[in-house]
């Protein structure tokens, strides 16, 4: 019963740092609801036995991916945004995220739940299997994002340094 309790808090943090996400004018409010979300997600990954995909849910996901959103904004000039208006093709994406909403109730509707025992995964299985096969493309993709956020500030100060002239 308290886990079901904990289920409806957790969805309850998504659903609402979602729509702070959607719904926020201001962008930084926005990475903030996003955190939120996602550290949902990570509280439902704990009641789903998942504690691993909780952990990286919150260390690359909430930690990383939001941190370089934050860079990403600091480096950004102000007057980039000022020029920004209401996108017109709103209707259709209204449309398109009700239709997905639709198939997706109707599948959690018609499709019966799953009421078997739940048990954990052995992390040290885990943990031997991504380290030893899968250690040289994480640290790629770590490699990777490193790269990417050094040349985002590489190209914002040429861009200052050209206006200056």
């Amino acid at each position: 019963m308290t886990s079901l309790i904990i289920f409806y808090l957790a969805s309850c943090v998504v659903l609402g740092g979602g729509l702070a996400v959607v719904l926020s004018r201001n962008i930084v409010y926005a990475a903030f609801g996003l955190i939120a979300s996602l550290s949902g997600v990570a509280g439902i990954f704990i009641l789903s036995f998942a504690p691993f995909l909780a952990l990286v849910q919150i260390l690359i996901y909430g930690g990383a991916i939001v941190i370089v959103i934050i860079f990403a904004l600091m480096l950004t000039k102000l007057e980039d945004f000022r020029t920004l208006s209401d996108h017109k093709h709103w209707p259709i994406a209204l449309v398109t995220s009700l239709i997905t909403l639709g198939i997706i109730i109707s599948t959690a509707f018609y499709r019966p739940a799953n009421l078997t025992s739940r048990s954990g995964l052995d992390l040290s299985k885990l943990a031997d299997e991504l380290f030893s096969k899968w250690a040289v493309p994480f640290e790629m993709a770590s490699l990777v994002l490193l790269i990417a956020l050094m040349g985002g500030v590489i190209m914002v100060r040429k861009i200052d340094s050209r206006d200056d002239k």
